[in-house]
């Protein structure tokens, strides 16, 4: 049996149960998988104590940062972002790493679009990943944050693309952009909405799946503006997830259109 759990707060709106309940169905595996929350600051408590009853975890918020504190072993891509979104247990040893990013630019890639100039909404653990995603892959990356005092870990992300680190405002211009990647919480960044102008063509991609739609989001579409929602975003980084922890290769394509069935009705 494959054991897993999506740790973070608040969790009760959380789909990855779905995901994985229907991954496991789908692909004839005897698994479970449960949210649970855990508050910012039990992370390791919660790991020493729990650990030896799972096989794997996959981390929301607040927990992608703080993983990292954990004594196990990180891959290069976490250690760089200063994010994790999974930790598994292979041959008796637990591994962290991140599949935000990879999730991402799978996700991204049914736009069919190619873009020159993004903009990254927040500066988490969401944020780094999908930022060190996109490096040398999209030319200049700027990030919108609320604190300078993630300038310095953001900037580490990106290499090799032009990067830019832009302090917050409410009515800051989201025109000049071709990309807009939205990873704040609920909420967050409602007030942008109001600044967009009267038609939108650069592509908006909210990794908010609940509550959904977003006010950016639909003022986005208000505007004739492409949206491509966080279910998307659930969906890949949780087949990379997968991918890790199931012996057997599988069908990515197939697997795909079947969750996508189950996350849009749920």
């Amino acid at each position: 049996m494959i054991r897993g759990a999506v740790l973070g707060s608040p969790i009760s709106h959380s789909l990855s149960p779905v995901l994985y309940k229907a991954a496991f169905a789908f692909l004839g595996i005897d698994g479970r998988y449960e949210a649970i929350d855990v508050p910012s600051g039990i992370l390791a408590d919660f790991f020493t104590k729990g650990s030896s009853e799972f096989d794997y975890f996959s981390l929301t918020m607040p927990l992608k940062e703080e993983a990292l504190s954990l004594d196990i072993f990180f891959d290069d891509l976490s250690k760089r972002i200063g994010s994790a979104n999974m930790l598994f247990c292979k041959n008796g040893t637990w591994h962290g790493t991140s599949t935000d990013g990879s999730g991402f630019l799978s996700a991204l890639a049914s736009s069919d679009r190619t873009f020159s100039n993004a903009l990254i909404l927040g500066a988490g653990g969401t944020a780094r990943a999908i930022a060190g995603a996109i490096d040398s892959f999209i030319p200049a990356i700027s990030i919108l944050g609320r604190t300078s005092t993630r300038r310095e870990a953001l900037s580490r992300c990106v290499q090799s693309s032009t990067f830019e680190y832009l302090s917050w405002s409410d009515g800051y211009d989201l025109s000049e952009f071709d990309l807009v990647i939205n990873t704040t919480p609920a909420g967050a960044a409602d007030l942008l909405a109001g600044n967009l102008p009267t038609t939108v063509t650069a592509l908006l991609f909210d990794v908010i799946y609940t509550p959904w739609p977003t006010v950016l989001a639909t003022r986005w579409s208000d505007r004739s503006g492409q949206v491509i929602n966080g279910k998307e975003l659930l969906l890949w980084q949780g087949i990379d997830q997968l991918e890790r922890i199931v012996a057997e290769p599988f069908d990515r394509l197939l697997l795909a259109r079947h969750l996508r069935s189950h996350l849009s009705s749920a």
